[in-house]
C-alpha cells in the first residue's frame, strides 16, 4: 500500500472518532442533561466564577463543579434570561499582542484581534514570535514547513504543542494542525503545564491553539491572498448556525496554498480542511469536536553551514535546490509528501451540582515520505544512474484519552481524579529507488523503480498515568491555590532488523501554584513543578537497537511573578529558575529528521517582562524582554572525535541571553496597522561552545482597511503584510544540536556535488516578502 492512500484501518478509526463525538453531542442534548438544569438562572448568575485560563468571556454556570472546568460560553434561554458580556478589547493590550491573565503561572497570549491582522498563511509560530520567552526560526515566509522554537534555554522538542488541549504535530510540521483563520488565540505557558494535560514533553511548557467557536447564525468567511514567491492562497469557511433547535453549531473550511521556494528552485503545495462542531448546555455541560485533514507536497529546504551562509551573504551565491533535472540535487528529488488527520473531541458533563466528568479523546495519524539525493550507481553496461533515498513512514500514529472526575468537596476546594492513556507509534523504513528519467523522485512504493526496501524499524511508547489535583480558593477568592500530582508509567520500545530493546520507566510530576489577588489591579503568583521529556517514537526510529534509549529528561522549575492592569496598561513580570538533568537534544540528520542524544545537566535562571498599553488616540504599544543565564553543568563525550568536551560552565547551547520585542498597533475608523520588531542575542550552537551565532533582528508590518458592510459582504477588508522589511540576511537559529564545530556532516549546496562540511547548519531569514489579502465575512 502506498503512502498516498490512507489505510482502511486509518479511515475507519477516524470515522469512528468523528461519529462517536457527533452521536455524543446529539445524545447529550436529551433528558439526561435536562435533569441537571433545574437551578434557576438567578442562582446560576450568583455563582458565576472567575474565567478559566484561555477563556475570553465570563461564564454563567449552574454548578460549582462546572465552574472550574467549563471552557465554553453558556447561553441561557427561557423567560428569565441573563446575559453576561465583555469587550474583547477590554481583556487585551497592544492590539491583541498581550492579554490579561489570572492563572497562578506565567501565561503569554495573543488573541484574535492581533491574529486577524497577520498574514493568513501564518502559523502559530509566526503569531507568538514577539512573546518575551521565545525566539522563532522559520525556513520559509509562508509557513509551509513550520519551524522551531527556542524558549528559556530549551526547544519546542521539550514543549507540548496542543490544539484545544490535545497533542498535535510538532513545530517543524505545525502547519498541519489548523488554518490561521480558525485560530481564536494562542497561549504559551513557558516552563509550565497543567496536571491534567496529556503531555509527555513539557519541560519548556505548553503552547495551546484555541479553535474557532461556530457562529450562531449561518454565514462564513472567505479570503484570497497573493504575494511574492508566487504565493496564491484561497480560504473559505461556512458556519452552519444553530442546526434546527438543537443548539448544535458547526463549521467546515477549506484552504489551498501554492508558492515557490524563496531560495533556489522548488514548488510547494498544501490543501487543508478544518471541521468543528460544538454544543453547549445551560448547566455548563458541553461537547466539542475538531477535525483537520492536511495534504502537502513541498520542497525540503537545504540548510547551510556557516561557510555556505557567509558565501551567500557576501557573494549572493545561493545554496538552494537546483532547477536542472540532470542534477542530483534537482528540487523534485528533494520533496516531502504527507497526509495527516487530527481529531480532538472533548466532552464536559455536569452530573450533579457537585460532580462533573471530563473526557478528552484524541487521535492523530500521518503517513508519507521524504526524498533526498542518494548518489549514483553504475549499471552493468557501465552507465550511471541517479538514486533517490527515502525516509518512508508507513504510519505515525498517536491515540489517547484523558478521563477526569471532579468533585466540589466544600465551598473552597474542587478535587479531581484522573487517568491518561496514550499509545504513540511509528513504522518507518529507509528504501532506495532509481530516480525517474525526468529527475524527479518516484513514490518509494513503486516497484518499477525500487532498488531495495532498506532497514525497517518500529518504535513507540505506551503511557498510563494517574493524577490528582486540588483547586482551592480562600479569602473571598483572592487566594488561589492549585496543587497536583501526576504519576506517569511509560513502556518505550524500539525494534529493527538487529533486534528489539525496551524499557519501563516512571516519572513523578508534582505541581504547586499559588496566586494572590492584592486588589482589582494587582496579582502575585508562585509556581513550582517537575516536568519531563522522553524521546518521541519518531526520534527513537533513528536509533538502532545497538544504541541505548536515552534516559528521560527531568526538570525542576520555580517561578515567581507579578501582574498589574488598569485602564491604561497591562504588565507582567516573572522570575524563573530551572534545573535539568539528562538533557536531551536533537541532531539534525537531513530530510527533516532528527536523532536524540544526551548532554548531561544544565541550569537556567532569568526573568521575563512584558507590558502593553490600551488604545490611546488609536495607538496601542507593546514591549517585552527576557534575560536568560543558562549554563551547561556537564562535560560531554564527542563520539565523532572521541574526545571529552570541556563544556561544563559554558553558555548552554541554543540559549541566547537576551530577547527583546516591540510592537505598535494603530486603529482609526476602518484603518488598522501593526508593526513589530524582535531581537535575539548571540548564542552558542555547539555543546563545546566553539561555534556561535551572532544576534539578529526580524520585523513585520501589517496594514489594512475594513470597509462598511456592502450587501452580503459583512466585513470587506483589504490588507498588506510585509516581512523582513529591511531585507536582512541573517541566521535565525541552528537546525539542531552538535557536539563540536569539528563534527563532520554531508552537505549539499545548490548545484554542487555533495561534500563533507563541518559544524552546525542553520535556518536563515527569508528575503523581503509582501502579501496582499482580500477578505470578508458573510
Amino acid at each position: 500500500m502506498t503512502s498516498r492512500s490512507p489505510s482502511p484501518r486509518y479511515m475507519a478509526f477516524a470515522c469512528l472518532m468523528v461519529s462517536t463525538s457527533l452521536m455524543s453531542t446529539i445524545a447529550l442534548s436529551g433528558s439526561a442533561f435536562a435533569a441537571h438544569a433545574k437551578t434557576s438562572h438567578k442562582q446560576a448568575a450568583a455563582r458565576t466564577a472567575a474565567q478559566p485560563q484561555g477563556a475570553r468571556q465570563p461564564v454563567a454556570q449552574t454548578a460549582p463543579a462546572a465552574r472550574r472546568a467549563h471552557t465554553g460560553p453558556v447561553e441561557a434561554r427561557g423567560e428569565e434570561q441573563i446575559s453576561v458580556t465583555t469587550s474583547r478589547q477590554a481583556l487585551n493590550g497592544g492590539g491583541g499582542m498581550m492579554r490579561i491573565e489570572h492563572a497562578p503561572r506565567n501565561v503569554q497570549t495573543v488573541d484574535h484581534e492581533y491574529i486577524s491582522m497577520r498574514n493568513p498563511s501564518s502559523t502559530a509560530l509566526d503569531l507568538i514570535q514577539n512573546l518575551p520567552s521565545v525566539s522563532i526560526s522559520t525556513p520559509d515566509p509562508y509557513g509551509m514547513q513550520g519551524g522551531q522554537i527556542q524558549t528559556r534555554g530549551l526547544t519546542d522538542l521539550d514543549m507540548a504543542l496542543l490544539v484545544d488541549g490535545a497533542p498535535a504535530a510538532a513545530a517543524k510540521y505545525i502547519t498541519e494542525n489548523i488554518d490561521t483563520e480558525n485560530v481564536e488565540s494562542v497561549s504559551l505557558t513557558p516552563g509550565s503545564s497543567e496536571t491534567a494535560l496529556p503531555v509527555m514533553s513539557a519541560a519548556s511548557g505548553t503552547m495551546n491553539e484555541t479553535t474557532h467557536t461556530p457562529d450562531k447564525r449561518f454565514g462564513g468567511l472567505v479570503d484570497f491572498s497573493y504575494g511574492t514567491n508566487n504565493l496564491s492562497r484561497e480560504f473559505i469557511r461556512l458556519d452552519t448556525g444553530e442546526i434546527g433547535h438543537s443548539g448544535v453549531r458547526g463549521y467546515v473550511s477549506f484552504s489551498n496554498t501554492h508558492t515557490r521556494s524563496w531560495m533556489g528552485a522548488g514548488i510547494n503545495d498544501r490543501r487543508h480542511v478544518d471541521f468543528g462542531l460544538n454544543k453547549f448546555w445551560q448547566n455548563g455541560s458541553f461537547a466539542k469536536t475538531f477535525v483537520s485533514w492536511n495534504w502537502e507536497d513541498f520542497t525540503i529546504d537545504n540548510y547551510p553551514t556557516q561557510q555556505e551562509f557567509y558565501r551567500y551573504k557576501h557573494t549572493g551565491e545561493g545554496y538552494g535546490r537546483s532547477a536542472n533535472s540532470n542534477n542530483i540535487n534537482y528540487w523534485k528529488n528533494n520533496t516531502d509528501y504527507w497526509n495527516q488527520v487530527f481529531i480532538s473531541a472533548p466532552i464536559h458533563v455536569v452530573l450533579t451540582r457537585r460532580l462533573a466528568f471530563d473526557l478528552q479523546p484524541y487521535y492523530n495519524l500521518g503517513r508519507g515520505w521524504d526524498a533526498s539525493p542518494g548518489g549514483t550507481v553504475t549499471q552493468t553496461d557501465g552507465s550511471t544512474r541517479n538514486v533517490t533515498s527515502y525516509f518512508l513512514q508507513g504510519a505515525t500514529e498517536r491515540r489517547g484519552a484523558v478521563a477526569k472526575l471532579g468533585i466540589d468537596v466544600d465551598r473552597h476546594n474542587h478535587v479531581a481524579f484522573g487517568y491518561w492513556y496514550e499509545n504513540n507509534y511509528t513504522q518507518q523504513s529507509y528504501p532506495t529507488s532509481y530516480t525517474m528519467d525526468n529527475g524527479a523522485a518516484p513514490s518509494p512504493n513503486w516497484a518499477a523503480y525500487r532498488i531495495d526496501a532498506g532497514d525497517q524499524q518500529n518504535a513507540g511508547t505506551e503511557i498510563h498515568s494517574l493524577f490528582v489535583e486540588d483547586h482551592a480558593k480562600y479569602l473571598h477568592d483572592k487566594l488561589d491555590i492549585q496543587a497536583g500530582f501526576k504519576f506517569v508509567m511509560a513502556n518505550t520500545w524500539n525494534k529493527d532488523l538487529y533486534g528489539r530493546m525496551a524499557n519501563n520507566r516512571t516519572e513523578p510530576l508534582p505541581q504547586l501554584s499559588v496566586g494572590y489577588t492584592i486588589d482589582e489591579h494587582s496579582q502575585i503568583y508562585l509556581n513550582a513543578e517537575g516536568d519531563y521529556r522522553q524521546p518521541s517514537a519518531v526520534d527513537l526510529g533513528w536509533l538502532y537497537t545497538s544504541v541505548p534509549i536515552p534516559k528521560n529528561q527531568y526538570s525542576i522549575k520555580e517561578e515567581l511573578g507579578y501582574r498589574y492592569h488598569d485602564e491604561h496598561i497591562i504588565l507582567d513580570a516573572s522570575f524563573f529558575n530551572y534545573n535539568v538533568t539528562n538533557r536531551i537534544v536533537n541532531q539534525y540528520l537531513g530530510m527533516n529528521q532528527f536523532k536524540p542524544f544526551s548532554i548531561g545537566n544544565q541550569h537556567m535562571r532569568g526573568f521575563d517582562f512584558m507590558i502593553s498599553g490600551r488604545p490611546i488616540h488609536g495607538f496601542s504599544p507593546y514591549a517585552s524582554v527576557e534575560y536568560l543565564h543558562a549554563v551547561q553543568d556537564s562535560n560531554v563525550l564527542d563520539p565523532y572525535t572521541n574526545t571529552m568536551l570541556n563544556s561544563k560552565g559554558t553558555q548552554a547551547i541554543m540559549a541566547p541571553r537576551v530577547l527583546a520585542n516591540f510592537g505598535l498597533t494603530y486603529k482609526y475608523a476602518g484603518f488598522f496597522g501593526n508593526a513589530s520588531l524582535h531581537y535575539t542575542g548571540p548564542q552558542s550552537v555547539s555543546v563545546a561552545g566553539d561555534q556561535r551565532m551572532p544576534g539578529f533582528v526580524t520585523n513585520t508590518i501589517s496594514l489594512g482597511y475594513r470597509f462598511k458592510p456592502m450587501g452580503i459582504a459583512q466585513s470587506p477588508t483589504i490588507k498588506l503584510n510585509f516581512a523582513n522589511v529591511t531585507g536582512s540576511i541573517v541566521r535565525t537559529g541552528a537546525m539542531g544540536a552538535i557536539y563540536s564545530a569539528k563534527d563532520p556532516s554531508t552537505v549539499y549546496s545548490g548545484s554542487l556535488a555533495s561534500y563533507t562540511g563541518y559544524g552546525n547548519s542553520f535556518m536563515t531569514a527569508a528575503r523581503f516578502t509582501m502579501t496582499g489579502t482580500v477578505s470578508t465575512s458573510f
